[in-house]
């Protein structure tokens, strides 16, 4: 499976001192492997598995076990989301209140390569019809697709 940790964002990344901030406000203890999960879903362009994080903070001294502590730490504190899409692998991602990265967004995986996009919030439209579980009118929905990527179509 690939990630996508290498493709930056236009923007300026964010300062040690925002992560920390965000950590604190959250009800955490600021620590440097909080941090680090942090950045790495900052950088991250697609929600990524715990592997993921392993091997991209690997080389910076953090261990399997630590980085799944802090990834439930941060779940449970609301600043980090976590999915199964379908395949039986957690993936995480930022939760990214008022930005370009909405909190519930549909997720794209390729069944052939097994990457995994985000996709815009307007690309799947839900409407609720008679019957229909009340949680679709509400959005409290994940949706999932799955498919052929452009390239391995």
């Amino acid at each position: 499976m690939r990630a996508a940790m290498g493709a930056k964002k236009s923007s300026s990344q964010p300062k040690l001192s925002d992560f920390q901030d965000r950590i604190r406000a959250a009800g955490l203890r600021s620590t440097a492997p909080r941090v680090a999960v942090l950045r790495a879903l900052e950088s991250a362009t697609a929600p990524l598995s715990h592997a993921d994080l392993v091997d991209a903070l690997g080389d910076e001294g953090y261990d399997r076990v630590t980085i799944y502590r802090n990834l439930t730490d941060l779940t449970e504190a609301g600043l980090v989301m976590r999915a199964d899409l379908g395949d039986h692998v957690w993936r995480f991602e930022l939760r990214r209140a008022g930005r370009e990265h909405p909190g519930s967004h549909p997720h794209f995986t390729c069944t052939d390569c097994g990457t995994v996009s985000c996709l815009p919030q307007e690309s799947v439209r839900i409407t609720s019809a008679k019957g229909a579980p009340r949680a679709i009118a509400a959005r409290e929905v994940e949706v999932h697709l799955r498919g052929l990527c452009d390239r391995c179509a």
